[in-house]
């Protein structure tokens, strides 16, 4: 009870008209930045925050810093709903936790069904935000305490349950999905390493040192694979419109998106929590899981509305989860996490377990602000489904060019260099050719984004073991997420060794 009373104040700070001002401001400017690849919702918060001191001049301390943060946080929330659009319309992932949303909504477009999509996107960020805020209000504290409980051996683990889950996204062979896996465990491996400082497969070019850049991949892959493999195959007509056909949701596809965002919305919302693990790894997992549970696994990657749905609940989700760990423990749980930190502390509000007790104004005021700028991007986005849709319509030799440009700007505007244009295109043949022979390229994205995670985690922990392995074993809850990482894999092998088995006595 006290908990929803201290809530009441907070929404008493977010509804005042400053500050509904700035939450507005905060998801508009976010959707922007979530549509444009490159920018991401990382880039788009740090941009803002010598705006907001600027803005937030003339007010208190308290006020400025309350004002502020939620602007920012509406950046956050609102690019994660951002990065859909494109994904659907154009297979041109916003930031990475829209990468798995492209797999069935880009299909669903192409079958006229971006509407649907879209629809589906924004009502899934919807619940999600909600669930987000229940999740604050209710479990900040134990679930604070949950997370610190996970020490590098439990995240060794639980990032390799999320590699042994990417046989989910297998397409017809695991084999295929787990050479592609190891594909993007090796890119991760090349530049500089982190503890010793020697380069790794570097070869002496100076681009290499920092590493192969995700985005970079990512958009070659999904959104210039798509362009080629228009082009090389000639699989569109010319001048011809698309038809989008129907804006909202039918009951039937109401009917099949409300599990999906509910398992997603809880899922997304718990993965967040973890420090370091991300929306990208939410939205992964929850597309896994719907994959693993639906009656018709052989719909996703063909334009199942629940591949739309889980994901993008539970990346709207996992971005509020983030701010248990920032809010309650000081420890930021993303790289965006980290900015609103950094922010925070600008305005001389220390995150950590003081921070109800200090500054209840910004602690509540931020939490509150997240209810009311979900509803803001409901509002927003709704009405304009219908022309974000009229986007599918456009024939191709007039959007294919707009992808081109969107993807070469939003790489250039991170890296600001060439050799990553030549590596965008590269990728991009080798999307047209990977798809061509049906190699799944979710699996080497994944990898490529826990791959660091993954070896950051296994040396921390044999650090603290003095190099001894049997630390991941030791622990409970590394223990679990390792034998469900075997099982995720043996399972399947096992029934198709029994099914054919059968098939071969049957014949017999």
């Amino acid at each position: 009870m006290e908990a929803l009373q201290f809530l009441g104040e907070g929404f008493r700070v977010a509804m005042q008209w400053e500050n509904l001002l700035f939450a507005f401001f905060g998801v508009l400017i976010g959707t922007a930045v979530g549509v444009l690849p490159g920018i991401g919702p990382m880039s788009g918060v740090a941009l803002l925050i010598p705006i907001t001191a600027t803005l937030t001049s003339g007010l208190d301390p308290q006020s400025a810093a309350a004002s502020s943060i939620i602007l920012l946080a509406g950046v956050y929330y609102g690019a994660m709903y951002g990065g859909s659009t494109t994904s659907i319309l154009l297979n041109t992932p916003g930031e990475s936790s829209s990468v798995v949303t492209a797999l069935d909504g880009y299909q669903m477009a192409r079958q006229g069904r971006a509407g649907p999509a879209l629809s589906i996107a924004a009502i899934g960020s919807f619940v999600a935000g909600i669930v987000a805020l229940l999740g604050l209000t209710l479990l900040a504290e134990p679930l604070s305490e949950l997370a610190l409980s996970f020490g590098p051996p439990e995240y060794f683990s639980l990032m390799l349950l999320g590699l042994c889950a990417v046989s989910g996204l297998a397409g017809k062979s695991i084999t295929k999905a787990l050479i592609m896996t190891v594909i993007g465990l090796l890119l991760a491996t090349i530049g500089m390493d982190t503890v010793s400082g020697v380069s790794r497969f570097t070869y002496d070019f100076a681009y290499l040192y920092s590493g192969i850049e995700f985005l970079t991949v990512a958009v070659g892959l999904f959104a210039l694979g798509e362009v080629f493999r228009t082009i090389i195959d000639k699989d569109h007509d010319d001048g011809s419109i698309m038809k989008v056909g129907r804006i909202l949701p039918t009951k039937q596809d109401m009917k099949d998106s409300t599990k999906p965002i509910i398992r997603g919305s809880l899922l997304g919302f718990f993965i967040g929590v973890l420090p370091g693990a991300g929306a990208t790894l939410a939205s992964f997992f929850s597309y896994i899981t719907e994959k693993k549970v639906s009656k018709n696994p052989g719909q996703f990657g063909k334009g199942a509305i629940a591949g739309v749905a889980a994901p993008e609940s539970a990346n709207n989700a996992a971005s509020g989860g983030a701010m248990i760990p920032l809010l309650t423990m000081g420890i930021p749980g993303s790289g965006t996490t980290a900015i609103l930190m950094g922010a925070l502390i600008m305005y001389n509000v220390q995150p950590g377990p003081l921070l109800f007790d200090d500054h209840p104004e910004v602690a509540w005021g931020l939490i509150a602000s997240m209810f009311i700028g979900n509803v803001m991007l409901l509002v927003l986005n709704m009405p304009l489904v219908k022309v974000f849709a009229k986007v599918i319509q456009t024939p191709a030799k007039y959007l294919l060019p707009i992808i081109i440009a969107i993807s070469i700007f939003g790489v250039y505007a991170v890296q600001f260099n060439t050799f990553d244009l030549v590596l965008l295109i590269a990728c991009g043949v080798l999307g047209y050719l990977l798809s061509k022979h049906d190699y799944p390229v979710a699996p080497l994205v994944l990898a490529l984004v826990l791959g660091p995670m993954i070896e950051n985690n296994m040396r921390r922990a044999l650090t603290s073991s003095n190099g001894d392995f049997t630390v991941f074993v030791t622990s409970p809850i590394s223990l679990l997420f390792l034998l469900f990482g075997l099982l995720w894999i043996l399972i399947p092998l096992i029934l198709k060794w029994t099914g054919r088995k059968v098939i071969v006595n049957e014949e017999e």
